[in-house]
């Protein structure tokens, strides 16, 4: 699975993550799995695989300056999950952390020990709000946030900085060719890119991509439509996914499909970044930490621009993608595993020259202002600190609904003639069945 599919979800079984929710209630119960963590005076962290290179410098140091030896397990997404699922439910954790991704925290969320004293507040001042929300359950803080990312606009600065091209759009649109801030402005410019550009009848550069097979975009663009309870209100159990920001959210979405290749309803993350790295795309939205992993022999490795997220009427947003590292409550070294996640936290800028490039502090991304090759941070910064850029509704069920109602949705959306009103009261509808 690609990096940044990591990052933001992974196709976990939906059963999974409702039994888990279940089960966990009564964690510490006993019953089989890994036996608990061999007290060596070392810790053993579980994280995914795109999240070692992230910790490494970190717990390198920490060995250096404490003598403590940090252990990271690398496991694929979906058996990161499974393995943190059945020990938890065991009772017996054979890790004393785990780095969680922020869809599993409601799921886990009962096994998982209180950070609350970890969180003081030149903590969260140095957290954007929607980490810091995301961190609690109920109430309670159950991870703290070691990285984070969002979609950001890349776009191709040798098609937007030629002249012709710049005269040329003025003329048509009015005003000057820029990065796009604005849903209007985004459709402007893919229209005026979308073209043949070899005088074969055949269009070969298209303006933006539509990614019909995952559904954190469309959730992106729901939060700039103004939706402050994205697909359902956690609080009171409302289903919202049929209002009228979802609505206007949705016919946004597939109004770019004429300036975008075929084939939406499969196109995910992986194919959408090498449509753009191949030079097909002159606009892509795509999580910030891709602009580090520019191949090299790329056709526009020397040629690509970031900017802030796109705004619709309710502002610029992305979906925060983070992840948290989390104490098991039946762990045998709860004080010297808090130690640990207090030190990743105080050296979180360490991660940012690490593969993904990715942290969570704000000063974290305050370290690299104006260093080359981190000319993403500030577009990073600026849609991750947007009002409107809100975490993913926190429910155990989130998963399921992504899979079993959200990504199908989605991919009959961006067919011919797709009724957008239906299939977001017939969604509304599948996700009642799931939440009640």
């Amino acid at each position: 699975m690609p990096a940044d599919a990591r990052l933001s979800r992974g196709l976990v079984a939906a059963a999974a993550v409702t039994t888990a929710a279940i089960a966990l209630s009564g964690c510490g119960a006993g019953g089989g799995g890994a036996e608990p963590a061999a007290d060596t005076g070392a810790l053993t962290v579980v994280v995914e695989g795109g999240g070692k290179a992230e910790l490494q410098p970190i717990a390198d140091l920490y060995k250096e300056e404490t003598g403590t030896e940090v252990t990271l397990v690398e496991l694929p997404y979906a058996g990161l999950y499974d393995r943190i699922s059945s020990e938890l439910q065991a009772g017996k954790p054979s890790f004393d952390i785990a780095a969680l991704d922020a869809i599993w925290l409601p799921a886990f969320a009962p096994g998982l020990a209180p950070l609350d004293d970890l969180f003081t507040d030149d903590v969260e001042s140095d957290l954007f709000g929607g980490l810091v929300s995301e961190s609690q359950v109920d109430g309670t803080f159950v991870g703290m946030p070691v990285w984070t990312n969002s979609e950001i606009l890349f776009y191709r600065t040798d098609l937007f900085e030629d002249p012709k091209n710049m005269a040329d759009f003025e003329a048509k649109y009015g005003y000057p060719l820029t990065a796009p801030t604005t849903w209007e402005q985004y459709r402007d410019i893919a229209e005026f890119f979308t073209r043949d550009t070899d005088g074969d009848g055949a269009i070969d550069l298209y303006g933006t991509d539509v990614k019909g097979a995952v559904e954190t975009e469309w959730l992106a663009t729901v939060s700039q439509a103004g939706e402050e309870d994205m697909v359902l209100d956690t609080d009171s159990g409302e289903v919202t996914i049929d209002d009228a920001a979802h609505k206007e959210a949705l016919d946004y979405y597939v109004s770019l499909l004429p300036y975008a290749p075929s084939g939406a309803a499969q196109l995910d993350w992986a194919g959408a970044q090498n449509l753009f790295y191949q030079g097909k795309l002159a606009m892509m939205r795509f999580w910030g930490h891709a602009y580090r992993q520019t191949p090299e022999d790329s056709a526009v490795k020397d040629a690509i621009g970031v900017a802030p997220m796109i705004g619709g009427p309710g502002g610029v947003a992305g979906v925060p993608g983070a992840w948290y590292l989390s104490v098991p409550a039946s762990g045998a070294k709860q004080d010297e595993a808090k130690d640990f996640i207090a030190f990743a936290y105080e050296h979180n800028d360490l991660a940012a020259d690490t593969s993904l490039g990715l942290v969570a502090r704000k000063t974290a991304f305050e370290s690299k202002q104006g260093e080359a090759g981190f000319e993403n941070y500030p577009a990073l910064v600026s849609t991750l600190e947007s009002s409107q850029s809100l975490p993913r509704p926190a429910t155990p069920q989130w998963q399921e609904i992504v899979d079993s109602v959200l990504v199908p949705m989605i991919q009959k959306a961006v067919e011919p003639g797709a009724d957008t009103a239906q299939l977001l009261s017939d969604a509304k509808s599948q996700i009642e069945s799931i939440v009640q």
